[in-house]
């Protein structure tokens, strides 16, 4: 089973934490299913806090492409939530509606991310 990350989950997983989740990412990667959204890069590479190697590590992720119409989803997937006054930041929203496109469930230890189930988004 192909499963994705967001910038939480990797970053847990850079720093070493152990829990069942971070073995289901790990293990994921090792047998080439785990995948990210492109702005998962973009969030990790551009923080001061990873190292040169970490930053190599993250830039060959395997990427979720886009299918068409993806980014009108996204925007109705937040138009969607912010009327129930919900966090619904975009890079969050890029994040949620690649999964829901590719029906691949996210690590995340971002507590917003519940919000996108409503919408299809699975959470592991």
């Amino acid at each position: 089973m192909i499963i994705a990350a967001d910038s939480s989950a990797l970053v847990s997983a850079l720093e070493g934490l152990r829990d069942s989740s971070m073995t289901l990412l790990r293990t994921a990667l090792r047998e080439d299913r785990l995948r990210v959204s492109p702005v998962v890069i973009t969030e990790l590479t551009s923080n001061p806090r990873i190292t040169g190697g970490a930053r190599r590590l993250v830039s060959v992720l395997p990427r979720f492409t886009f299918h068409e119409g993806y980014w009108e989803r996204a925007g109705l997937l937040r138009a969607m939530l912010l009327p129930l006054k919900v966090r619904a930041f975009i890079p969050d929203v890029l994040i949620a509606q690649s999964c829901i496109d590719h029906d691949v469930p996210l690590i995340t230890y971002d507590r917003d991310f519940r919000h996108f189930e409503r919408a299809g988004l699975r959470l592991l």
